[in-house]
């Protein structure tokens, strides 16, 4: 099976949108191909664009995720990723009660592939101000490379 990795955050508006968009650049960047997708466990945002703080750090970056939309993750998803990989241990708490008995995906958190992270979290930067937004892009950064690595050493 094609590797697939999904992102989850809480709302998907602002770090697993992300946390999409850094991996996209490093797998681009490593000549990977994979699908990649992000979603919340919420529902609230559904339909809404990234936060634009969250677009404004991906742009200075050289990514654009003005076109992302939110949605929140579906039973199916734990059959159609290979990856589903969370920002933070209390969604990956939530994904983990969520799981169908036939799920294929493996659960993750995004620091797991960092090393001196594992078990982390990356902070929730929506109710600070702009430099919250960078912090978590440099965590993003730093989970794409080593989850990128972590797949390449599995193909």
């Amino acid at each position: 099976m094609r590797p697939s990795v999904l992102f989850v955050c809480m709302g998907n508006i602002c770090r697993s949108p992300l946390a999409e968009a850094a991996f996209r650049q490093e797998a681009q960047r490593r000549g990977l191909e994979i699908e990649v997708d992000s979603a919340g466990t919420g529902g609230w945002h559904a339909g809404d664009s990234p936060d634009r703080r969250a677009q404004a750090v991906a742009r200075r970056h050289g990514v654009e995720i003005g076109r992302y939309k939110a949605r929140q993750v579906k039973l199916e998803d734990f059959r159609r990723f290979t990856h589903i990989v969370a920002l933070d241990r209390d969604n990956l708490a939530d994904l983990t009660a969520l799981r169908p008995s036939d799920a294929t995906a493996e659960l993750m958190l995004l620091l797991d592939t960092v090393e001196g992270r594992r078990g982390k979290s990356v902070a929730d930067p929506y109710y600070g101000d702009d430099a919250g937004f960078n912090v978590t892009w440099s965590d993003a950064v730093a989970g794409a490379k080593g989850l990128v690595e972590r797949i390449e050493a599995n193909l």
